[in-house]
């Protein structure tokens, strides 16, 4: 068989190490993120635990995607897909994501001395984010009105971020703006910023924390900003990978929805039947069922050809087909649940939440089906 031939029947593949990965995820989140430790961080001014964050580096799964020279275990993205599936499925919120984002970001686009700087203190419980997103809320990363200007020898920053996950308590932000009438990113450590810099921002999903970043006055040195050359092709891969995590993450949320589904369509009645009896229930169900599938399949797929020319289109299809059918999923939950399903004790509504929330984040699925079109079909 030729080399063209074998990678299209590798459609999805699973490596010892994705499988080793999911069932140690499937343990740790099963025993540390039960849905009532869920709710009891609703509240907590991080939204996730610091102890489990700790265990979670002991793992070694922020240096999954990390090459070995700094510090990780460089296994490849495509083995971080099955645990963050597997926290999606148990809404194990973490900094994980946010981490490796900015750790990516940093890898594609920052030089050997970014790179031997950053990365190892990831691999050892750092806490990094990305700020990318602006006030237009674009997803052309490189539709940037924050700007950098040079000030003897600082850059001064000016302009303001929104959707900055976790950045309260990130050690470092990895932020896009302009420079030199060029797209470009530069790394700010907390050093750099006040508190007043951040402001809470209230969003749909309440397992998560995001914080709207206010650039103006804020100094870096020139040595923080990353190469200005690479920075086109650093937006477009952290792109990816953001689409790619989050398409993990949702479709975890709908195999988590379709277990809370069957278990009440079994257990509650109506006119002495089971609810799960009636085919108005049933047949929506499957359609979960098959959401499930064809998420999960598209998302490992993309994991399979990560390293290959069809990245782009693989990914598009995932994130697209996630989240239409993670909000699905976490609809029809509420609707199987009647009154009951419209109150905040219902847990299917911290699933729909997170689905509504995540699929608007790094385009939603009309945004990546317009992509798709000319790398289909053609231009």
């Amino acid at each position: 068989m030729s080399e063209s031939q074998s990678a299209k029947t590798a459609l999805i593949s699973f490596s010892d190490e994705q499988v080793m990965l999911l069932d140690t995820a499937v343990n740790f989140c099963r025993e540390k993120s039960g849905i009532d430790k869920v709710r009891n961080l609703l509240e907590s001014e991080t939204g996730f635990d610091e102890k489990i964050w700790q265990e979670i580096v002991t793992l070694g799964w922020a240096g999954i995607a990390i090459p070995e020279a700094f510090g990780g275990s460089e296994l490849g993205l495509s083995a971080l897909v099955p645990v963050v599936e597997t926290m999606g499925r148990h809404l194990l919120t973490t900094p994980l994501v946010s981490t490796t984002l900015a750790s990516q970001a940093i890898l594609q686009g920052g030089n050997d001395s970014h790179k031997a700087r950053w990365l190892p203190a990831f691999c050892e419980g750092s806490i990094g984010s990305l700020a990318f997103t602006e006030d237009s809320g674009s997803w052309d990363l490189e539709d940037l009105q924050c700007t950098a200007i040079l000030n003897g020898e600082t850059l001064q920053l000016s302009g303001s971020k929104t959707f900055v996950f976790d950045a309260a308590q990130a050690d470092l932000l990895v932020v896009s703006l302009t420079y030199e009438g060029e797209s470009a990113l530069v790394v700010v450590e907390k050093s750099a910023y006040s508190v007043e810099a951040l402001q809470r921002e209230t969003i749909l999903d309440e397992t998560k924390r995001s914080y709207r970043l206010n650039l103006d006055g804020i100094h870096v040195p020139l040595e923080n900003l990353l190469p200005v050359n690479s920075a086109s092709s650093t937006l477009a891969h952290v792109n990816m990978v953001a689409n790619l995590l989050l398409a993990a993450e949702l479709a975890g949320g709908v195999a988590a929805v379709l277990n809370v589904v069957v278990e009440y369509l079994n257990t509650r009645k109506q006119f002495d039947k089971l609810i799960g009896s009636y085919q108005s229930l049933k047949h929506p169900t499957v359609d979960i069922l098959l959401g499930l599938e064809s998420s999960r399949s598209l998302v490992y797929h993309a994991a399979t050809v990560w390293d290959t020319p069809n990245r782009e289109t693989a990914v598009r299809m995932a994130k697209a087909q996630a989240c239409e059918a993670a909000v699905f999923a976490g609809d029809r939950a509420v609707q199987f649940h009647g009154g009951f399903g419209f109150t905040y004790e219902c847990d299917a509504q911290l699933f729909l939440r997170r689905a509504l929330c995540s699929q608007f984040l790094f385009g939603d699925a009309a945004h990546h089906r317009k992509h798709l079109v000319p790398l289909l079909l053609g231009s």
